[in-house]
């Protein structure tokens, strides 16, 4: 009998590979989905990034292994992104790491850092993969609370002495999946001085850094003086520039966790095909109107659903960043059973907030990685179900 490792066996199933099954027997059955539950953005890939992916295809030279590291070109570009965007100051060669998306990076990042037994301070509610990658390292998750009446911001003075005694390292990740929780630059200074006072690594996840609407423009960690000392920032092109499937990312900060994590990963993998790694260089030298475009897309979808939610008598903050909105229950329900009357009644996916942790009770998740006519029917449905029309 071949058997998993026990880590692999005690690994709960990821939540939206339950939701593609669900989805699939439902199709099967001629029922009509609508997937607002997992955030992969619906929008095409720029065709120019297309275009430079395809001239360099076409070059033997680009069929070759990718240094461990990346190529220096996309690494370059990555380090020209943060200064012309943040004002951040970058050595590619030691400060900037390729990456096979950023999923991959903090998975073989908390990998790395931890022995067993170790504590990460993990937001809750927060990305499932977090506490999937930390169970997989033999690590301990330690969550700590983010709540709406503190606009979903790390409370850091709650975090009791004994949960950062167990800890060695923090996440943060802003703007926020799931809440939609942004942060101004202060929030990552507190968050600074604090990782240096308690001596952990401190890990943001900027999946979603250019997703952003109005005036608002989400911060970087790195822009607070002295961030590197203990700190390193993931980003990804999978969000902004719709390269989801095409798994590039980064990671840049601190040169002794980013040789950690460089180590780790040339035991295991040999970076990113050189021509998406190029690509994506295009991409970060671009002008950005491609992103701005999204944006737009985004925020049309938003201020439907919130006008249709609105009507239903749901609450949910507008939010400045990510594409998702994160609402609350409507009275006598919970999570997991708002969320099972919506697939099965009206043929939505939407992700009960206990997916991404105990304080995600009593809220669920809308992704707006939908054609907006498909949220409009979606609307139409759910208003029909909590009318009581089945």
């Amino acid at each position: 009998m071949i058997q998993s490792s026990k880590q692999v066996q005690s690994l709960p199933a990821y939540l939206f590979s339950i939701f593609h099954k669900k989805k699939a027997a439902l199709k099967a059955k001629g029922i009509d989905v609508i997937d607002m539950g997992i955030g992969a953005p619906d929008l095409p890939t720029p065709p120019f990034i297309i275009d430079r992916l395809t001239e360099e295809v076409r070059k033997p030279k680009n069929h070759k292994y990718s240094p461990y590291g990346g190529c220096q070109e996309f690494k370059k570009a990555v380090a020209e992104f943060y200064h012309r965007h943040y004002g951040v100051v970058l050595d590619p060669d030691s400060e900037v790491l390729t990456l096979i998306g950023s999923k991959e990076g903090i998975a073989h990042l908390i990998s790395s850092v931890l022995d067993p037994g170790d504590g990460v301070l993990v937001p809750d509610p927060g990305y499932p993969v977090y506490q999937s990658a930390i169970h997989l390292a033999h690590g301990h998750t330690v969550r700590f609370p983010l709540d709406e009446a503190n606009g979903y911001a790390p409370m850091f003075h709650q975090i009791s002495s004994r949960d950062l005694e167990r800890s060695k390292m923090m996440l943060l990740n802003y703007p926020n999946n799931p809440t939609g929780g942004t942060v101004e630059i202060n929030i990552f200074e507190e968050a600074v001085r604090f990782s240096k006072e308690h001596q952990l690594s401190l890990i943001h996840d900027a999946a979603y850094d250019l997703v952003t609407f109005g005036d608002y423009q989400a911060p970087s960690l790195l822009q607070v003086t002295g961030a590197k000392e203990t700190s390193v920032e993931f980003g990804s092109l999978s969000k902004s520039f719709n390269m989801s499937g095409w798994r590039l990312g980064y990671v840049v900060g601190n040169k002794d966790l980013i040789q950690t994590l460089s180590i780790y990963k040339s035991n295991m993998d040999t970076s990113q095909f050189i021509p998406v790694q190029l690509a994506g260089a295009t991409a970060l030298r671009s002008d950005f109107s491609s992103v701005r475009a999204n944006n737009r897309t985004y925020k049309q979808r938003l201020d439907m659903m919130m006008n249709a939610l609105s009507g239903m008598n749901i609450h949910a903050e507008k939010p400045r960043g990510t594409f998702f909105i994160w609402a609350k229950v409507p009275e006598g329900y919970t999570s997991q059973g708002f969320s099972k009357k919506m697939i099965d009644e009206a043929g939505i996916i939407i992700t009960p907030g206990t997916a991404f942790g105990q304080k995600g009770e009593g809220y669920f998740r809308i992704s707006l990685s939908v054609p907006i006519e498909r949220l409009h029917e979606a609307s139409i449905r759910m208003k029909k179900v909590m009318k009581g029309g089945g």
